[in-house]
């Protein structure tokens, strides 16, 4: 594709891919295969030397995987990405590529509780400590900054009570200390939000959710703006010295537009080995042709059950963050003028027997730990995704036993209204 500045729905469907180079493929072929013919010694050192671009192995780099890759980069606006097997390996990996034993992160304490798990426990135990702040305290971000803090973590929209991000000025904290800062943009997408374009160094997804779409695959992805400047920064030395895994290449000099995804594929995807497979691939590359038109959908939909639920009086309350009285209208309007997404919860009030007896009369709605699919869902985030979470880390969260998780789908909003009628009204 050699069109100059297409728009957002022409890269979701040509864009990383040209036909011609594919034996005129409309679509791009599953190379289902591991190694690929270096053809000459010579050719085969300089590609593991890092000297030359090219596929060594797939478990570093595929074709119809960088095709993904590079269609993402493109969406988002950034300069390189790097495709995983799921989000959760996608943010191991970054944190990998970034912190050592003894190195800090700052996170916002409303996200996702495998999030929270990974960051606070898991790299706990290798000696990486994270603060967990309230994110919408801008004054807490600074607080938390020491000279072993290497990025700041949060989520454009959060999991699960659907918290939206000031972006800009928690970056503009972050630069001002020259550290990095990683938005997972999962609920978003780039349809709804460019991090990138509001000071954002890296963006990260499960590619799981409303990228593939259908529920039928699992991947993640890393995104960077390819702007931030590693040279001379002493919080990330790895960057501007010689790797002595690759005699000498020095990632911020001989990778200037991407240093940080070449250091990612070329030490941790290598070593952690969390690749995405071709087939994966090619799922999320046919997700991603009709992303707008299903996150438009969604969107609505999602909003129209959330009136709904804010107007019936079995219900406490609704954490759409568009809905009048909201605290994030503001922020809405700045960071997601085209919608906020359909993941969000609502309170019943009561305890964990209420959400169930609820739940467990829905007909439509699948109880399931998934979001993001075309399919309307709900769950019980107290017992399922936040369920390895303290009783303080929930309240902090915005989590009780009355809280019940909405992820709306594309069905008819009729039908989706009438199911959750129908379900409460047995309360």
């Amino acid at each position: 594709m050699d069109m100059k500045n297409p728009g957002f729905d022409t890269i979701a469907v040509h864009g990383g891919y040209e036909p011609k180079e594919n034996n005129f493929s409309m679509t791009p072929p599953i190379y289902q295969t591991n190694a690929y013919d270096f053809v000459t010694t010579e050719r085969a050192a300089a590609l593991f030397g890092l000297k030359e671009d090219g596929d060594i192995y797939s478990r570093i780099s595929n074709p119809t995987v960088r095709v993904f890759e590079d269609r993402m980069a493109l969406l988002e606006g950034g300069s390189a990405a790097v495709a995983f097997s799921s989000g959760h390996n996608a943010i191991f990996s970054l944190v990998t590529n970034l912190c050592e034993s003894g190195d800090e992160i700052v996170a916002a304490r409303k996200i996702y509780g495998g999030a929270v798990n990974m960051l606070g426990q898991t790299f706990g135990q290798f000696g990486v400590r994270t603060t967990f702040i309230d994110s919408d305290n801008l004054l807490a971000w600074e607080e938390a900054i020491t000279d072993r803090t290497k990025l700041f973590f949060f989520e454009t929209v959060s999991n699960p009570g659907a918290a939206v991000a000031d972006i800009a000025p928690i970056c503009e904290i972050a630069h001002r200390h020259g550290i990095l800062v990683v938005v997972d943009s999962t609920f978003t997408t780039p349809y709804l939000c460019r991090p990138f374009e509001f000071g954002a160094d890296i963006v990260v997804h499960s590619a799981t959710k409303y990228i593939c779409g259908h529920g039928n695959a699992m991947g993640g992805i890393v995104i960077e703006s390819g702007k931030f400047d590693y040279r001379n920064n002493p919080r990330y030395r790895a960057f501007g010295e010689p790797d002595a895994s690759y005699h000498g290449v020095v990632f911020a000099r001989d990778f200037p537009n991407a240093p940080f995804c070449a250091r990612l594929r070329n030490k941790y995807l290598r070593d952690i080995g969390g690749c995405m497979s071709p087939n994966t691939a090619y799922l999320m590359l046919i997700g991603l042709e009709t992303l707008s038109l299903r996150v438009k959908k969604h969107c609505e939909n999602g909003e129209t059950v959330a009136k709904y639920l804010q107007a019936h009086p079995k219900v406490k309350n609704v954490s759409y963050p568009s809905l009048p009285g909201s605290k994030y209208l503001r922020v809405c309007k700045k960071y997601l003028p085209n919608g906020c997404g359909a993941v969000f919860t609502c309170e019943l009030g009561g305890d964990r027997a209420k959400c169930a007896e609820f739940m467990d009369r829905l007909k439509i709605f699948a109880n399931v730990s998934n979001v993001c699919d075309s399919r309307s869902m709900v769950n019980h985030s107290a017992s399922t995704t936040h369920a390895q979470l303290d009783a303080k880390q929930l309240a902090a969260a915005g989590i009780s036993e009355g809280t019940v998780r909405f992820s709306v789908g594309i069905e008819d909003p009729a039908d989706l209204v009438a199911d959750l009628e129908q379900a409460l009204s047995v309360l």
